[in-house]
């Protein structure tokens, strides 16, 4: 299904077979206004907005799981650094979404492998598909994907969530590592479904500005802590290709870091040699630095990057190396790595490649392209 889309992507909406289906196409076309021209390489205002209806929410092993569904609506999936745009289908139904989250702390967790299966009277619609991960400005984090159902009906819906293979920390050490399940029943009808509430957005769209966050009371939406709310020091900030970096200094790793899983190398003070990392001396006794990429505005956090930093203390490389994706329920989604960062060094961030999560409308033209990020740490 997912190789069938994205060789779709791209092609336009009059190729889409359209026999019996030209009421229901109709619908969605007008629920699907004409792009933004000439978009900003930029988070911006879409063209629209939607809503969405909620399902259910239920405990998953360790995870919480909400299912909820909007109107079919384009999104753009990432290969390499290419944004690929995914057109609505005619035998679209609805765009069906999980979030996941930790239910002590409601931190949400980007969870790249969600699947579900959809049944109907027994019969079966999806078996074990997976929903792309995915970031929207109202939404945040979270899986989604369009889909086809047989019209209205009770469809009986099993999202699996895998364990988390993101690197867990502090609290979350030790934590989501078993495959958790839920079951959903959901009541579709096409009536239903034009009851959610759509907007669209004439005077704003194209303003380099987002969405506001949707407020629900039921379940979180991804988030990252303020800067002055991370844990540690706040040593530096930045911005490249449209996202924020935010730079933290702790003095120890935090549980489930170790120093070994940092893939670096550090040049010795006498330049005559290397050293790994972990020849500094034990993790607990060596800092850690966190960097939290986000966006601009909603603060979202942004995963399925890769970075690396670089530290120089004196003309002497301390660190040269990747930062691993990791989640922890004070530091939030972020990348890290054991190593020694001080007062006056100088740090410079690279993305290594840009981040392979599906965006939706007013994401897709951001965060595709870096420079590097040079600061001098700061007390």
């Amino acid at each position: 299904m997912h190789r069938r889309r994205f060789l779709a992507a791209g092609a336009a909406a009059a190729s889409v077979g359209l026999a019996g289906c030209r009421s229901l196409f109709q619908t969605r076309s007008a629920r699907s206004p004409p792009l933004v021209s000439d978009r900003p390489d930029a988070v911006y205002v879409p063209s629209h907005v939607e809503g969405m209806s909620m399902v259910g929410m239920a405990s998953a092993g360790d995870f919480q799981v909400a299912l909820t569904y909007s109107y079919p609506h384009r999104f753009w999936l990432v290969s390499g650094d290419s944004p690929n745009m995914v057109e609505i289908e005619g035998s679209d139904s609805l765009h069906l979404m999980t979030t996941v989250w930790d239910p002590e702390t409601g931190t949400v967790l980007p969870h790249g492998s969600v699947t579900t299966t959809i049944t109907r009277d027994g019969e079966t619609l999806t078996s074990g598909k997976s929903l792309w991960p995915m970031i929207s400005q109202n939404m945040g984090v979270h899986a989604g994907d369009n889909l086809a159902l047989d019209g209205d009906g009770t469809y009986d819906v099993e999202v699996t969530v895998p364990p988390l293979p993101t690197r867990r920390a502090g609290a979350f050490d030790g934590r989501f590592g078993e495959l958790g399940s839920a079951s959903f029943s959901l009541e579709f009808s096409q009536s239903a479904l034009e009851e959610i509430s759509y907007e669209t957005l004439p005077d704003r769209q194209g303003e380099r500005d987002a969405l506001d966050p949707m407020e629900m009371e039921m379940m979180p939406v991804s988030s990252t802590p303020a800067p002055g709310d991370l844990p540690g020091t706040l040593v530096g900030e930045g911005t490249s290709g449209d996202a924020r970096f935010v730079v933290s200094r702790l003095d120890s790793p935090p549980a489930g870091v170790a120093a070994e899983e940092s893939e670096a190398t550090a040049t010795d003070a006498s330049g005559d040699g290397t050293v790994t990392a972990t020849d500094s001396g034990p993790s607990g006794d060596r800092s850690y630095l966190g960097v939290s990429m986000r966006t601009p505005y909603n603060g979202n956090p942004i995963p399925q990057a890769s970075l690396s930093a670089t530290v120089v203390r004196d003309g002497t490389t301390l660190y040269d190396g990747s930062l691993a994706p990791t989640v922890d329920p004070d530091l939030g989604y972020h990348y890290g790595a054991v190593a020694d960062v001080q007062s006056g060094d100088d740090l410079t961030l690279s993305v290594d490649a840009v981040p392979q999560i599906a965006r939706h409308e007013g994401y897709e033209t951001a965060f595709m392209s870096f420079d590097e990020l040079s600061m001098t740490v700061g007390e």
